[in-house]
């Protein structure tokens, strides 16, 4: 049994959170996720559990959220990170029923997610294993904070979090760390649209840009 949607959540998002654009129109659909794995290597470890938020015509319409079972050992250091054991997935389900499920949700949605490498490449590496494609475009919190917080020392999620006064009830799961992401994208996206910097293509390219010392208002 897919474990989708098994809560209900109500996410309070600042108005910005919906100022991404493509060519002047306000983007309808995007999704907010973050995975957990046995390691981090997409090659050799594999997804112990997928959270995401879907957001549509400013609103928050679904949720996906599920533990797997990787079908491998969870090393005993990344339960202690995690909190996620081998007796929690050994019932769950295994990748191969999950990505098709999964990539149904998403759809062609622009993915955001804090260091995106890393979770994008995790997924579409899982998708390939199943003979499916994850090409859609992503936005990674992580490049934007190098950026707009270039003072920080680090760029952890919880580094951020802790900068910014947002609180993470459980680091390392993935659902609390999707709703801390959502809350450090939307305070990303006012101190961009100050900027002028709100259409997404200009967003893809900020976040590609070379890193200045700039103190953002906001911040």
């Amino acid at each position: 049994m897919i474990n989708h949607f098994q809560k209900t959540i109500q996410i309070f998002i600042n108005p910005f959170i919906f100022k991404i654009k493509k060519g002047g129109d306000i983007i309808s659909s995007y999704i907010i996720l973050d995975i957990e794995t046995t390691g981090l290597s997409k090659h050799y470890h594999r997804i112990t559990e997928i959270a995401a938020v879907k957001f549509e015509n400013n609103k928050v319409v679904d949720q996906f959220e599920t533990l797997i079972n990787p079908q491998i050992s969870i090393p005993a250091f990344i339960t202690s990170l995690t909190g996620i054991t081998n007796e929690m997935v050994s019932n769950a389900p295994t990748i191969d029923k999950i990505m098709p499920h999964f990539l149904n949700f998403v759809g062609d949605s622009v993915i955001v997610a804090h260091n995106a490498t890393f979770d994008h490449g995790f997924l579409a590496k899982n998708a390939e294993r199943v003979g499916l494609n994850f090409p859609n475009k992503r936005l990674c919190t992580r490049k934007l904070a190098n950026r707009l917080l270039p003072q920080l020392p680090s760029k952890k999620l919880s580094m951020i979090c802790y900068h910014l006064g947002i609180k993470n009830k459980q680091e390392h799961r993935a659902m609390t760390d999707v709703l801390a992401t959502v809350e450090v994208f939307s305070k990303f996206l006012e101190e961009l649209d100050f900027m002028g910097i709100n259409e997404q293509e200009h967003i893809m390219k900020f976040e590609r840009s070379s890193i200045k010392k700039y103190r953002p208002n906001n911040f």
